[in-house]
């Protein structure tokens, strides 16, 4: 581990999350890449069961996200956050079409334990206020989705031509203490994590959570990110493809 790598990372607390993601559409457990829909990959029709598996080989978050919420700009498949909770004690962070206050609440009610705002930061930024003042800052996470060096949003369709850092720095005096940054050039591409990218943000924001996501092809990149120094990682399509040996990662899991 290099130097900088070191000193960053002893500016974070010790506490690592391997968040499983589970995209869905039409209420099945897919996968894309690079936010493209049409290379939509179908893993499962049951959701419930992949998260079951999840829960068993010692992971307890999972990461929702509902593709079609997102592109329809409300959420369509939240139905799956209570299918997943009767089988499972995951934690369930929701995101994907979440927009407005009411999207959110109906959230929470189903029993989702955070909900990731990014449209709708970009569109209405109060939103993110309001939820931390109603339900706090633990279960409100800032979606920062990157492609081409600008944020994107509404299902990773349209970009905006935002200071990444300005943007976050905005939301950190909102009161923001939970980040998703995803290089949406990786999602699904098992090329390995953009770690240029997360080492920028831990240092100018060495408070704050930060969690990585897209990328992941391997367990030693999942150790690696934790080494920098970040709070956590959603890993997608290595579980799915088996790229990631789940006994070894239960293994780590249990010894970190």
């Amino acid at each position: 581990m290099q130097n900088d790598e070191i000193k960053i990372n002893s500016l974070k607390n010790s506490s690592f999350n391997v968040i499983p993601a589970m995209d869905i559409i039409g209420g099945e457990c897919v996968r894309l890449s690079m936010g493209d829909y049409t290379t939509k990959k179908i893993y499962s029709s049951a959701p419930e069961d992949v998260a079951v598996q999840f829960e068993q080989y010692g992971m307890n978050r999972l990461h929702i996200v509902d593709l079609d919420g997102a592109k329809m700009g409300t959420p369509i498949n939240t139905e799956i956050i209570e299918r997943v909770l009767k089988v499972s004690n995951l934690s369930i962070q929701f995101g994907g079409g979440v927009r407005t206050i009411s999207d959110a609440e109906s959230v929470f009610s189903l029993g989702a334990s955070r909900v990731i705002i990014g449209s709708a930061a970009v569109q209405d930024p109060a939103i993110i206020s309001s939820l931390i003042k109603k339900y706090g800052k633990n279960r409100v996470i800032l979606g920062v989705d990157i492609k081409d060096q600008k944020i994107a949003i509404n299902g990773w369709i349209d970009k905006v031509d935002k200071d990444i850092d300005a943007f976050i720095s905005f939301f950190i005096n909102m009161g923001v203490g939970q980040i998703i940054c995803t290089d949406i050039s990786k999602d699904g591409m098992l090329s390995g994590p953009s770690f240029d990218i997360y080492m920028n943000l831990l240092s100018a924001f060495p408070f704050v959570d930060i969690i990585a996501s897209g990328g992941v092809r391997d367990i030693k990149d999942i150790k690696r990110l934790k080494d920098i120094g970040l709070n956590g990682v959603i890993v997608g399509k290595a579980l799915y493809e088996k790229r990631i040996d789940l006994n070894d990662l239960k293994s780590w899991l249990q010894k970190d």
